[in-house]
């Protein structure tokens, strides 16, 4: 089977892919035709796709998260790769794939991801802070074995709101360590709590983001998350107006830094300004991995990345230098 990550440009081919995303749309054209816009993925990585000339009957037969056989032509749109599919059908069971065998996932073990978040938990001194971080955990569990942290950004594959909790909390420990100043106990607390309302934000599948809850659209992972903070604090007789909560509070309610970006209020404490670079670093540098790691190795520079104000990655292929013992 040809994964995505190998197509390049011109490429014929035929293969087996998950539907991540489809949408029926309608040409310029008079008069207009319906064609599906489509998003094709493996465990490799994903790209759109275009099937024109679409008829009743393919409404009728492909959704969202089916397994389909695809005939097709790899095009280059506004420098970008896009398939042009001129065959298409549903799997069958003589096919022998499963639609585990496309989902991407986290590197590390799910279970291994949610077992350190809560050992970084249990590390808090502060009781109080603790005792808030444990209950906001409680709520989300068993959605941290399998929820990505968002719909495309960064992390958004199968266990990616863990992982990048487990990969913040790598980087604040050492922040910590580099500036002692810094309150350890409220970073990685703000650390866990701040997209910690992430699975009730989204509806998710085996790690594939399909729409946003009711509540996520009219409150979104900020303002609930900040909600959950309050509601710990209530059931759990610690004062509302107490430093600890209201330092909480401004962690979650901060870490996006600008209002466009979701947060009412920029970072104004030590530990919130240290958590927005955190999560902006780790987002980061994950979009550019992924990048790198879904473009053929023949290409030397990626597709562009939204989340770097769209500016593609030049891979350098200088090899590392191994020092001799």
């Amino acid at each position: 089977m040809t994964l995505i990550k190998e197509l390049n440009s011109q490429d014929e081919f035929v293969g087996f892919y998950l539907l991540k995303e489809l949408e029926v749309k309608q040409t310029n054209g008079t008069p207009p035709k319906d064609y599906f816009d489509i998003v094709l993925c493996d465990s490799s990585g994903q790209m759109p796709a275009k099937y024109w000339d679409v008829t009743g009957t393919d409404k009728e037969t492909f959704f969202p998260m089916g397994l389909v056989k695809v005939q097709g032509t790899v095009l280059t749109y506004r420098e970008r790769l896009q398939i042009k599919i001129s065959r298409i059908r549903k799997t069958e069971p003589d096919d022998g794939v499963n639609i585990t065998d496309f989902i991407r996932s986290a590197p590390i073990r799910p279970i291994d991801l949610v077992y350190t978040i809560k050992q970084a938990m249990e590390s808090i001194g502060d009781p109080e802070i603790k005792t808030i971080v444990a209950f906001c955990i409680a709520k989300v569990e068993e959605k941290l074995m399998h929820y990505p942290a968002a719909k495309t950004h960064h992390h958004a594959y199968f266990a990616g709101l863990a992982y990048h909790m487990v990969r913040m909390l790598e980087l604040g420990e050492f922040i910590c360590k580099q500036r002692p100043f810094l309150n350890p106990d409220l970073l990685l607390a703000g650390i866990i709590l701040h997209d910690i309302a992430k699975p009730e934000e989204m509806i998710a599948q085996l790690g594939i983001v399909s729409d946003y809850s009711v509540r996520g659209k009219l409150m979104g992972h900020i303002s609930m998350a900040s909600s959950w903070i309050t509601e710990a604090a209530i059931l759990k007789g610690i004062a509302l107006d107490s430093d600890r909560v209201l330092a909480l509070q401004h962690l979650v309610l901060s870490h996006h830094n600008l209002g466009e970006w979701g947060s009412p209020v920029q970072p104004q404490t030590a530990e919130a300004v240290a958590l927005h670079h955190i999560d902006a670093l780790d987002a980061k540098l994950q979009m550019v991995e992924d990048a790198l790691d879904t473009t053929p190795e023949t290409e030397p520079w990626t597709p562009m990345i939204r989340g770097l104000e769209n500016k593609a990655v030049y891979r350098t292929n200088i090899p590392r230098a191994v020092l001799e013992s």
